[in-house]
């Protein structure tokens, strides 16, 4: 059986910020100490001794506002109800406000050896503008007290594209992140999401048009391979060997497992999702599964999903729809959008700009 990774979805914030739409509620001790016992009983429902977990991951909301107790006690279930290597790749998404020098040694005992934290930028009035409550110094310190505190993969998030930004400010920002002791970046073009509140604000006249958007992208890819991060996906980029092990698995059509309210899942040869209700998750003795695929990891999902990745598509893995490639791959790969050798097809930084169309080309 194949190797499993697991996604726990904490939905829980100490404040939204504007432009997120993933779900999450406020935070209270008494509702995550009831969704902490609902994810335990939930690890237990999926139980299977014999199948190895090579990947967890924390994702939100907030889970670094959980206890490094409650984190410690998810971790140890699923050590309990799974064949959990030590070689595991455990991730934390933090928020740095919650990373305190006691709370950093707390994770570290806990099991979380890798953190994904949430700086966005390193310039004050682009935070400001965002929404986030911590400062560029607050992230900084974050950082350097993860690594001192033993931490030896950490992820950042960058925003780009952000209203009022040029690559002068782009360039500063990523700059200063990448200087950090940092071994991975993901870096995300800020996309107004309808029903939030920063789609309804007057910044959006200050968004970059889609030239300077593409622009500040194509210069985040040369910042980032200027510093040493290689991109290996669409938004990601990673000193060598550091790439996200779990998110690999998503672009890959791996099974994963998803916990919590909102949470994924492409298991047992079924995509479900979880509905967004918290008060559900906590009451119920195991969380609803909604069907959405029953037959998933087709073709073209497949390969929408590995042309995500730098590595590409190896048409040897797809014969039957290989001749229908070679026909169209000479024409995306004359205009720079896609790199072809014959055998393996991937997507150049200025096809991912238009991936979908590329993509849609390619394979429909």
């Amino acid at each position: 059986m194949n190797d499993l990774g697991i996604y726990i979805h904490v939905p829980f914030c100490g404040r939204k910020c504007p432009y997120c739409d993933f779900y999450s509620v406020p935070y209270t001790a008494g509702a995550v100490a009831g969704y902490a016992a609902a994810v335990l009983r939930n690890i237990r429902r999926y139980s299977e001794p014999e199948r190895a977990v090579s990947t967890l991951y924390f994702g939100g909301g907030t889970p670094s506002l959980l206890t490094t107790e409650q984190l410690g006690s998810i971790i140890s279930e699923v050590r309990n109800c799974f064949r959990f290597a030590d070689s595991a790749e455990v991730t934390l998404e933090a928020n740095p406000n919650t990373l305190t020098h006691e709370k950093l040694s707390g994770l570290r005992i806990a099991g979380i050896n890798r953190l994904s934290i949430g700086v966005q930028s390193l310039l004050d009035d682009e935070l400001k503008m965002l929404g986030r409550t911590h400062s560029a110094e607050r992230a900084k310190k974050a950082v350097r007290d993860a690594a001192a505190a033993g931490f030896e993969n950490i992820s950042c998030d960058l925003m780009i594209a952000l209203p009022g930004q040029d690559e002068e400010k782009l360039r500063r920002s990523a700059e200063r992140l990448a200087a950090l002791p940092i071994q991975h970046i993901s870096a995300y073009i800020l996309k107004p999401e309808a029903g939030t509140p920063f789609a309804d604000s007057e910044l959006l006249k200050e968004l970059p048009d889609d030239d300077l958007s593409a622009e500040l992208y194509l210069e985040t890819v040369r910042i980032m391979a200027e510093n040493g991060f290689e991109q290996y996906e669409i938004s990601n980029f990673a000193r060598k060997g550091f790439e996200s092990r779990h998110n690999c698995r998503y672009w890959k059509c791996e099974d994963y497992l998803g916990i919590g309210p909102a949470a994924h899942s492409c298991y047992h040869g079924k995509r479900f999702a979880v509905p967004r209700d918290i008060e559900q998750f906590i009451k119920s003795d195991s969380q609803t599964e909604n069907i959405t695929d029953n037959s998933p990891c087709g073709f073209e999902e497949a390969a929408m999903l590995r042309l995500r990745l730098t590595e590409g598509l190896d048409l040897n893995d797809f014969p039957e729809h290989r001749a229908s490639i070679e026909k169209k791959a000479p024409a995306l790969a004359e205009a720079g959008y896609i790199r072809f050798d014959g055998r393996r097809l991937s997507l150049t930084p200025e096809g991912f700009l238009v991936s979908n169309a590329v993509i849609g080309q390619l394979i429909f």
